[in-house]
């Protein structure tokens, strides 16, 4: 047992398990609340261009313009349709991603190891990791096996760190980055080996949380075209009202037909009210959006599209943004001759230097297959016309600090059978 009650061998019972999760919360990040059907369709009907579409359309039924009214009425209608549309099938996309994203944890409860999805994970958990698992939360590597994790999540650095064990759990973690150290952090990938964890931080007081909480802070500001649209239509509006109420006092007063002036007074209003601006606008943006989901680009509200149009400067990371995060090999070269990418696959076969160079590198890979540079190897090599050998593993050599270098014994069980 350590300090905090955690049995390092065990890990926690099952009534412990249950009671910290009733007290601190599932193991998830902070996000905003999800959307209904009916929130987004009210979220829709209370933007104020719509209310001027709406407003616009009645008062043209009051003069008598019909076909102007309906005609507006269609616009807006349409436009608030497909607006409904898009949003909520950007709501249901990022609904199943976030259900995708909810990895699920090896952990160690009463002394028996049980799978349980991560958001169940507790502090004072014991969870088992390998290769290709996501860490689920924050904690101290208490046994591992030459760990590698690939933290650029958190710190942006590419490469993959070690991880040393340690049976001294501290009172709270450091900043994520460096080499050497036996603090992991949820949403990081393990690369390399495998290992166990204690638990010391779930959620959104997590590493990872933490930049969720901050996000979930930000107050959205209203897209400028929109700021000065309502402007514009503001003054418009004020000045429509003074010239309209003027024409109709006037009217009144000096031919005595107020029925006559309140018709007058309703029809310069419309002449002044600039109702198309905010359905040129609601057009756009829908249009903007409908095209982007074309290119499997989700859109969850239709004004971040003129957000959009009008950045500038574009800045990004590299690698998984401006590059896929793959590897593919560009040069195999021996003492006597070289291939190049440029080159098909097939020459590779015509060397047998090339080829077994390859095939050298494909066997010293893992059998996991997540560092990128081995799947690139164990492509090409697959893509090499060969008759097929049966082989079989008979012992696995890991990177360790001494050797930087991994190596694999293999059997051929042709050669074996042939008394070779």
């Amino acid at each position: 047992m350590n300090a905090g009650g955690e049995d390092l061998l065990n890990g926690l019972c099952a009534a412990e398990a249950n009671r910290r999760l009733d007290a601190e919360g599932f193991n998830e990040l902070p996000s905003g609340e999800r959307r209904s059907p009916w929130a987004i369709a009210a979220g829709v009907l209370r933007e104020p261009m719509f209310g001027m579409l709406v407003a616009a359309a009645a008062l043209y039924g009051v003069i008598g313009e019909i076909g102007e009214a309906v005609l507006l009425l269609a616009f807006a209608t349409l436009s608030i349709s497909i607006t409904f549309i898009q949003q909520g099938r950007s709501e249901r996309a990022l609904a199943a991603l976030r259900d995708l994203t909810s990895p699920r944890a090896l952990v160690i409860r009463d002394g028996r190891q049980a799978r349980i999805p991560g958001r169940e994970v507790v502090r004072g958990d014991v969870v088992i990791i390998g290769e290709g698992d996501r860490v689920p939360a924050d904690g101290v590597l208490i046994a591992g096996d030459h760990l590698q994790l690939d933290e650029s999540l958190l710190t942006g650095e590419s490469l993959a760190v070690r991880k040393r064990a340690t049976r001294e759990i501290p009172a709270a973690l450091d900043a994520p980055g460096g080499d050497g150290t036996a603090q992991v952090f949820a949403g990081t990938l393990v690369v390399r080996g495998s290992g166990r964890l204690v638990v010391l931080a779930t959620g959104a007081r997590s590493a990872v949380g933490a930049i969720g909480s901050s996000l979930a802070g930000l107050e959205r500001e209203q897209p400028r075209l929109q700021r000065e649209t309502r402007r514009v239509v503001l003054i418009f509006a004020v000045l429509g009202l003074v010239l309209s109420v003027s024409a109709v006092l006037l009217y009144g007063f000096l031919r005595g037909d107020w029925l006559q002036a309140l018709l007058g007074g309703i029809a310069l209003g419309m002449s002044l009210l600039p109702e198309e601006f905010p359905l040129v606008l609601t057009v756009f943006t829908v249009m903007g959006a409908w095209r982007l989901s074309q290119s499997r680009v989700l859109t969850r509200r239709a004004t971040a599209i003129e957000t959009l149009g009008a950045a500038t400067v574009l800045c990004t990371d590299k690698t998984g943004t401006l590059t896929r995060n793959l590897m593919s090999v560009a040069t195999l070269r021996t003492s006597g001759v070289e291939w190049h990418s440029t080159s098909p696959p097939e020459v590779i076969a015509e060397s047998p230097e090339l080829t077994r160079l390859l095939e050298t590198a494909a066997l010293a890979s893992d059998s996991h297959l997540v560092d990128p540079m081995e799947r690139a190897l164990v492509a090409l090599d697959g893509s090499i016309p060969r008759a097929p050998r049966e082989r079989v593993l008979l012992r696995e050599y890991p990177l360790r600090p001494e050797l930087l270098a991994m190596g694999r014994a293999w059997r051929c069980c042709r050669c074996c059978s042939a008394g070779r």
